[in-house]
């Protein structure tokens, strides 16, 4: 038999209130990117139908940030809750017969492979929806997944609906699916906004399909952490720090030497090439290259610069310029602006 296609649907029409911010929720930058942008590069390849964005408040802004990138727009004007955020998607996805994924935009932690985890339990069951779970020491705040004894979901309850015993679940639901899309699209025809919001949720696609013997599974994720979604700036600094962990581990692992992780900061559109070391206090952004064999630090800040191998940069500040392999800059330089250095340089000996 051979696989469906692959549709996405990313929910990103949230504005930033609760991070007390005047910009769209989804493009909040986290190490160097906005949110959203590391969503859509984690399933880069994986979709091989369309992408859709559902979008809302600044949707202007948000269009042109993600004017790069081969997806399509959903507008949801009035934010009625996330089933119906999905129904705006529906005219995308009329003659679509395949899965859908299901992300939001503000959970940009989320791993390819567990993503691809989600996907094959769904295949693998045949179900017509698959949630995608984690179980956390305190689950306060978030919806219970409760199952049948065959392990299928039984349904998802809602924290502020949940009585004694269900409060001690700690399973608990990421706000990513993969679902059947005439399954979906079929169960949203049902929903009603029957709760204090007056909105339609996304989660009520689960208990429709239940109650129509259709199959529900779930994959449960061991790192609770990649399916943290940002709501304040708390959970913003939180996340930015696993975000540069994982950046700093993967250059390491790569052949670059970063002398004291605690003290580094690299945007994850920076490239850094093999032996290379990073010394302490040193912070590189943007689209910034480094070349193999350089020293960079200490107390060093780059910002969008091309820095040519075998080059040593101490205690200096570098915003957009180019620097010939060899180079030796600082300490104390101040250079910005596409300056090609070569006079104020020394060659490294």
């Amino acid at each position: 038999m051979p696989l469906k296609s692959l549709g996405s649907i990313i929910l990103a029409a949230g504005d930033g209130k609760r991070l007390r911010s005047n910009f769209p929720k989804a493009l909040h930058r986290i190490c160097g990117r906005p949110m959203i942008e590391h969503i859509l590069r984690t399933i880069d390849g994986l979709v091989d139908y369309k992408q859709a964005v559902v979008v809302g408040f600044a949707h202007e802004m948000v269009k042109e940030a993600l004017k790069d990138f081969n997806v399509d727009f959903a507008l949801q004007e009035k934010r009625l809750g996330t089933g119906h955020a999905v129904m705006m998607t529906k005219p995308l996805f009329e003659n679509f017969d395949g899965d859908i994924l299901i992300l939001v935009g503000d959970a940009p932690l989320l791993s390819r492979g567990t993503i691809d985890k989600l996907i094959e339990r769904h295949r693998h069951q045949d179900a017509s929806a698959t949630v995608l779970t984690t179980r956390m020491k305190k689950p306060a705040g978030y919806g219970r997944i409760l199952r049948h004894q065959d392990h299928t979901v039984m349904s998802i309850v809602e924290d502020k609906d949940a009585n004694i015993y269900e409060k001690k679940i700690n399973e608990v639901n990421t706000g990513t699916y993969v679902f059947d899309s005439r399954d979906l699209f079929k169960a949203l025809e049902n929903i009603k906004p029957n709760n204090e919001q007056g909105e339609y949720y996304l989660t009520d696609v689960i208990q429709i399909m239940v109650s129509e013997k259709k199959r529900v599974e779930a994959y449960v994720t061991k790192d609770p952490s990649e399916t943290m979604g940002i709501n304040d700036r708390v959970q913003f600094a939180k996340a930015e720090r696993i975000m540069r962990d994982r950046i700093l581990e993967r250059l390491m692992l790569s052949g670059v030497t970063i002398v004291d992780p605690s003290s580094t900061f690299i945007d994850d559109s920076v490239e850094i090439g093999i032996d290379t070391i990073i010394e302490p206090n040193t912070c590189i952004y943007g689209r910034t290259v480094i070349g193999t064999g350089c020293v960079i630090g200490p107390l060093t800040q780059i910002y969008d610069s091309e820095i040519g191998e075998r080059t040593h940069i101490n205690s200096s500040y570098l915003r957009g310029c180019t620097i010939p392999p060899g180079m030796s800059i600082g300490p104390f330089a101040n250079l910005q602006h596409g300056e090609i250095v070569y006079a104020r340089a020394k060659k490294a000996q």
